[in-house]
């Protein structure tokens, strides 16, 4: 091992409670969140209250979300004419002046630093609704509660508002929210949920958990293919967490691999061991050998970025040379403010389901914007656009719902079934309308990182960038667009 290696792996190590916010859970249940954690800031409190499972009022307005209202009346889409709110049917969640919208969200394990964010991003952005008069005539209510990132305390906090919220705007990770598809459906209850598991699509397993964005499987069709047209891959290794998370992305590699005639010189399904709070690095050595003695093109990784910051630096240093990226959840900007930043630069190619923070789109301005005014201090990070377009997916929902007169638990799964929400180039516009097979979002984007454009900056200071240059996105692969879905890539065992 080189002494630049072992500098990089020291600073790793210090970045390691941070980026092990994309880590397995204790259970070995797979990393569901993408990698761009946040900067260590600790459990969130929600507005106005002193500690992570408390109850916040507010909101904000959408460009993107094809039902959209006024704030007084709904407008009725079948008919033409206005709905008055007074006359709206409601139960569970919805009186006479709230709406209350459930976050099952880390705010103090494995994820918090990534989902702080992301609850962050959130309020704003139903502050922003508040201040403009709500959804039909009602006021948002966030009923956020601290999972801590663990499958018996999701299950706890989720039985604790299942009788008092209208739907679940995020439900955080694969086997947690696994836990509760069953009850979700008995409650005619909605999650939208932080992870991008590939079952959620499946009528039989995840009929109540309306997923945003690609999964994990089909980002991995999409940037193996290409990877074999624009960068002549033609062997991979393949390096995974167990688990939904890295289950999923390994067998899309292996199935595009298959598909394109790409060799799999490694398959480490599985070997990688997953950092936790107690071991920030644990020891890859046994994965490093390997990827160093197959020698790919490419290795395609399903981890967390403390895990690749310790293999990536690791295999380099003994003289590896190839191209590295992986699903979403594998990499975090955050990686360029250590010293694995030039490897970054020269190596790897990132993969994930949104526009980044800044990108020329549409509904960039908005974000930008109400970020900037609410939380000027907070750091620039990709991950407020996750909170803001699953937001916008929970306001399209319940303004359908008022349009269409039905606010009860039963109304609001009929509305999302036949809602359609557009984001503005955020994220590739999203429906659950129809057969899975019909409306799977099978778009990603691929970005190179670009250490010269990394510059660290406070939302409201403007200029700041997270490194990274569209590459392409957002991208279908021919695979990806053949590709009929029957069901979850991977399943687990057990």
């Amino acid at each position: 091992m080189t002494k630049n290696t072992r500098r990089m792996l020291a600073a790793l190590t210090c970045f390691g409670l941070v980026a092990a916010a994309c880590g397995d859970d204790e259970e070995g249940g797979g990393t569901d969140a993408p990698g761009t954690t946040a900067g260590g800031s600790g459990p969130a409190t929600t507005a106005g209250g002193s500690g992570p499972a408390t109850t916040s009022g507010g909101t904000g307005t959408t460009t993107a979300g094809s039902a959209t209202t006024t704030g007084g009346t709904a407008a009725d889409t079948t008919t033409g004419e206005t709905v008055d709110p007074a006359d709206i049917e409601t139960d569970i969640g919805v009186d006479d002046e709230t709406i209350k919208v459930g976050l099952l969200a880390d705010l103090s394990g494995a994820f918090a630093p990534l989902v702080t964010e992301i609850t962050e991003a959130q309020r704003v952005y139903w502050d922003k609704v508040n201040e403009e008069g709500g959804i039909a005539g009602r006021q948002i209510e966030l009923v956020i509660e601290d999972t801590g990132y663990d499958v018996p305390t999701h299950l706890e906090k989720f039985e604790g508002m299942r009788d008092e919220v209208a739907i679940l705007g995020m439900s955080v990770g694969s086997p947690h929210t696994a836990a509760i598809a069953q009850d979700l459906v008995d409650d005619n209850l909605i999650a939208i949920p932080l992870t991008w598991y590939s079952g959620w699509a499946d009528p039989d397993f995840g009929t109540n958990v309306f997923e945003t964005y690609t999964n994990y499987c089909i980002e991995s069709m999409n940037a193996l293919e290409y990877f074999s047209k624009n960068n002549d891959v033609k062997t991979v290794a393949i390096v995974s967490f167990p688990g939904e998370y890295g289950g999923d992305g390994a067998a899309g590699a292996r199935m595009a691999a298959d598909e394109l005639g790409l060799e799999v010189v490694y398959d480490g399904t599985d070997q990688v061991v997953a950092p936790t709070a107690e071991n920030a690095n644990p020891d890859q050595s046994a994965v490093i050998e390997q990827i160093v003695q197959a020698d790919p093109d490419l290795v395609w990784t399903s981890i967390n970025p403390t895990a690749l910051g310790s293999i990536m630096s690791g295999a380099i240093g003994q003289g590896f040379d190839g191209l590295w990226s992986g699903n979403s959840p594998s990499y975090s900007f955050k990686l360029l403010a250590t010293e694995l930043a030039p490897l970054l630069d020269e190596h790897y190619i990132a993969s994930t389901y949104i526009a980044t923070w800044g990108a020329d789109v549409p509904g960039m301005e908005e974000v930008v914007t109400a970020m900037s005014e609410a939380k000027p201090d907070l750091p620039v990070s990709d991950v407020y656009i996750l909170g803001w377009t699953e937001a916008q997916v929970t306001r399209a929902i319940l303004e359908h719902a008022a349009e269409n007169g039905d606010m009860t638990r039963e109304g609001i799964v009929a509305a999302a079934n036949e809602v359609e929400v557009t984001f503005g180039g955020l994220a590739p516009d999203q429906t659950w309308a129809g057969e899975p097979n019909d409306y799977i979002v099978r778009e990603s984007y691929l970005y190179d990182v670009v250490l010269d454009e990394y510059n660290e900056a406070s939302v409201s200071e403007g200029g700041g960038s997270t490194g990274s240059e569209l590459l392409e996105g957002p991208y279908i692969s021919d695979l990806a667009k053949d590709y009929v879905y029957e069901g979850p890539c991977f399943e687990p065992t057990g």
